[in-house]
């Protein structure tokens, strides 16, 4: 009888493959173990194994595995099920989905590795015939006995160094071969305890009389056992040097004197310490919402919690946890940016301490690896996971909540790479796999969820009262037509802000001012021919950074110096048109000297800390003013902010999307309440050069249930969610009319075959990205149309699509519910 495993591959391919194995690794191999696995003519990949069986494959002969990389499953039943539905239902392999799920450390690709040809000594090579880098790589040989392609980058101060490494390969010198490793490498911390038979009292006496002639080692001795006495743990070399004030190179001689013994342990990157004064009761109206949602969870296992900004929603998101604890449940937190897990993870880990891990990609990946590997052991440190979209694919085997804050937030929804999965829709599903609630929070909820409770398939508890009778910030609107026309701007600035601004600064209170633009401005036009900078690789303009003094493409990260004349017809006349937060903040340098000003935006938050640094600076008043992007729109609690300024409402408005007026009312709320959460009256500007317009006046208001009935009579009328499905295909090609002509292709198929609307091929506001052109079609589900048939009879068109020759380098990305 032969034996035979399925595996997934970290590939971008629609299929499992199978491999033989030996009866005693057929039993020895678990479902959710990783296998090393030749793959096409010379790499080797870390494949998962996801099936056993007995039966041949009729259409290949199956490869022998490699190796088997782990004693234990790495990944358990409820994510490979998981896996599954997402592949199924976003339209992507399970490969893809295997390679975002797992850190990158426990992916392991094989890496090429040149050695000296077997029998030929490499110190008698003659050397003098080489080049300069042929030599450079010979002398590495000579040193070492085999080198990796990176290395030899390195060494060469090259990034193609292919061509050498051929020209020494002909030659019959070199040889190359593939070699798997593993990346994680635990953390280990030196720990030491002094030898047992100097625990006896006439021992440690004459050891002590031994050392008096060495002061420092006689007195390192006393101190450990001070130490010991008073921490009554094991003790590490850090914090015995750190206790005694002595050198290390102390400790060393009496490790080597046989008076200590040294030993090592595995710990966890990162640590949390529980603080008691963080403790609290809820207020009345927060105890209402905790106890309605209790109720609420026997008869649904999805909740809203619409409770307005500032209205205490973490309280009740950590009662909630505590809970779940008591009950011995996961709990999963899940965040729409790694900006607002700062604030969050000080909170949670003040309340819970080391039961509270972080997981998202500013971590390394040996500190993702420890939160994996805590998960899969339902270690004490991994009670409640907090982290982004990703942190939806941890090994959880005994999940009890899941916690989707500020669940309207586009960035919950995976763009590119695939999978294209959104994670507050997923979490969802996997809250049900685990027989789990789901807890979705929101000042401003998305349309769908909003529509889900008023058709009764999610429940909903309100919270209208601001935590401790905090009364909700007051919105002033200014006509910037007006301003502009009476002459009482100031930069990009009216005078009502500007002395609401000077007001706030003069009584030590702190102002957040929000514009939706990075950069400092959006373009640089020529005055006397209307020309404008493009990137040569995209069909967009090239915003300009005048700290850098340079044009850069937000796209391609394509950039240019500033030019001083027009490169069209060489005019000296340029100027900028647009504005950006790095504008905002020179210009406020200038018009506030002598005050303190911060940005924050995707160029100052670069780094593992950014984020963590620029809110602390903050709520440390070391800002007295914060400029920033939607970044500061998002959960954040500053207490001693009373003034928010929005600087142009309009681009929040003007956006090319059936989502436009839902996330410019769902951004200006969330900014406003960032102004007065504790005793101090907020304030909140909004300039704009449309103040009657529908969404600006509901803001005013505060009136979500106005925006949420003008928005679905809308979605309602033009075949939008949630009343439809959207799955947009999205072709890109660097030919535009093999492109055009393949996009009618499809589309042509698609309505012949589809019963449902489908609209395109159309260009998109940008038609060229990296020199790519594109194309998208959209397809129009109804809600009473069977979307696994729909999705069956793309994937057919699909098949036939690629099947074609001319069209087989058209590349065709599916996006299922892209908005």
């Amino acid at each position: 009888m032969q034996f035979f495993i399925d595996v997934v591959l970290p590939l971008a391919i629609a299929r499992i493959f199978t491999y033989e194995v030996s009866e005693a690794e057929f039993y020895y191999i678990n479902i959710g173990v990783r296998v090393a696995v030749p793959f096409g003519k010379s790499k080797v990949f870390t494949a998962l194994v996801i099936g056993k069986h007995n039966s041949i494959p009729q259409l290949y002969r199956p490869k022998e595995i490699h190796q088997i990389l782990d004693e234990k499953p790495i990944v358990n039943l409820f994510q490979i099920e998981h896996w599954k539905w997402v592949s199924n239902y976003y339209m992507c392999s399970i490969g893809e989905v295997y390679k975002s799920a797992l850190p990158s450390g426990l992916i392991l690709e094989s890496e090429t590795i040149i050695s000296c040809k077997e029998g030929l000594d490499v110190l008698e090579i003659e050397t003098s015939e080489f080049t300069d880098d042929e030599f450079l790589i010979i002398d590495a040989l000579k040193k070492q006995t085999s080198i990796s392609i990176k290395d030899i980058s390195k060494i060469l101060d090259k990034k193609n160094v292919f061509p050498t490494i051929k020209k020494l390969l002909d030659n019959g010198l070199l040889v190359l071969q593939e070699d798997v490793s593993e990346k994680y490498t635990p953390k280990l911390v030196r720990y030491i305890k002094i030898k047992e038979e100097f625990l006896l009292e006439d021992k440690l006496n004459e050891l002590l009389v031994g050392l008096s002639r060495a002061k420092k080692q006689r007195e390192l001795v006393l101190q450990y056992f001070q130490l010991n006495a008073v921490s009554k743990k094991e003790i590490s070399v850090k914090e015995l040097v750190s206790y005694s004030g002595n050198s290390i190179n102390i400790v060393k001689a009496l490790v080597d004197k046989g008076v200590f013994e040294e030993y090592f342990l595995n710990e966890d990157r990162v640590e949390f310490i529980k603080d008691k004064s963080s403790f609290f009761t809820l207020s009345i109206h927060q105890q209402k919402a905790f106890d309605e949602i209790l109720i609420s969870e026997e008869k649904n296992d999805v909740i809203l919690l619409h409770g307005v900004t500032a209205s205490g929603k973490t309280e009740i998101y950590i009662k909630l946890i505590e809970e779940h604890i008591e009950n011995d449940r996961q709990i999963l937190f899940l965040l729409p940016e790694i900006a607002i897990t700062a604030q969050l993870v000080k909170r949670l880990t003040a309340y819970f301490g080391n039961e509270v891990s972080v997981y998202h990609s500013k971590y390394t990946s040996n500190e993702r690896i420890e939160v994996w590997n805590n998960l899969l052991n339902n270690s004490e440190k991994a009670k409640v996971i907090v982290g982004v979209r990703s942190a939806l694919f941890l090994p959880f085997s005994n999940l009890g909540l899941i916690i989707v804050d500020e669940e309207h937030e586009q960035t919950f929804k995976q763009q590119d790479p695939s999978p294209r999965y959104h994670a507050r829709d997923a979490a969802i599903v996997l809250a049900k796999q685990h027989k789990a609630k789901v807890l979705l929070g929101s000042a401003t909820p998305s349309l769908e969820t909003y529509y889900n409770t008023k058709v009764g398939k999610y429940g909903l508890v309100e919270l209208n009262e601001r935590y401790g009778n905090v009364v909700l910030p007051d919105i002033e609107l200014v006509d910037l037509k007006d301003k502009y026309f009476r002459k009482k701007m100031s930069g990009h600035f009216s005078d009502v802000l500007l002395n609401k601004i000077k007001e706030v600064l003069s009584l030590g209170e702190q102002v957040i001012l929000f514009q939706n633009r990075r950069g400092f401005s959006s373009y640089v036009e020529c005055l006397t021919c209307g020309h404008v900078p493009h990137c040569p690789s995209c069909d967009v303009s090239l915003t300009y950074y005048k700290f850098k003094n340079q044009l850069k493409c937000h796209y391609c990260s394509y950039s240019i110096a500033n030019p001083t004349h027009c490169h069209n017809c060489q005019s000296v006349d340029l100027s900028t048109k647009g504005f950006g937060t790095e504008q905002i903040e020179i210009e406020l340098r200038e018009l506030f000297p002598d005050v303190t000003i911060g940005r924050m935006d995707q160029d100052t938050t670069r780094g593992k800390y950014g984020f963590e640094k620029i809110i602390d600076s903050f709520k440390n008043k070391e800002f007295d003013i914060l400029v920033g992007t939607q970044m500061l729109a998002k959960g954040l609690d500053f207490d001693n902010v009373t003034l928010v300024g929005i600087l142009n409402a309009d681009n929040l408005l003007n956006q090319p999307h059936f989502r436009a007026y839902e996330r410019a009312y769902q951004m200006m709320v969330q900014v406003a309440g960032r102004s007065g959460r504790k005793n101090k009256k907020g304030y909140v500007i909004i300039q704009t050069y449309n103040p009657y317009h529908n969404t600006i006046q509901q803001v005013l208001r505060n009136d979500y249930s106005a925006m949420y009935k003008e928005q679905i009579y809308d979605r309602n009328n033009f075949k939008y969610p949630p009343f439809y499905r959207l799955i947009r295909l999205t072709l890109k090609h660097k030919d535009f009319d093999r492109l055009k002509e393949g996009s009618l292709w499809i589309y042509s198929v698609l309505v012949k075959h589809l019963q449902t609307p489908v609209l395109g091929p159309e260009e998109p506001a940008i038609s060229r990205i990296r020199n790519q052109y594109i194309r998208t079609i959209i397809v129009k589900i109804p809600t009473n149309v069977n979307l696994g048939k729909t999705k069956n009879t793309m994937e057919k068109a699909l098949k036939s699509f690629e099947a074609i020759g001319q069209y087989r380098s058209i590349k065709v990305s599916i996006n299922v519910d892209y908005y």
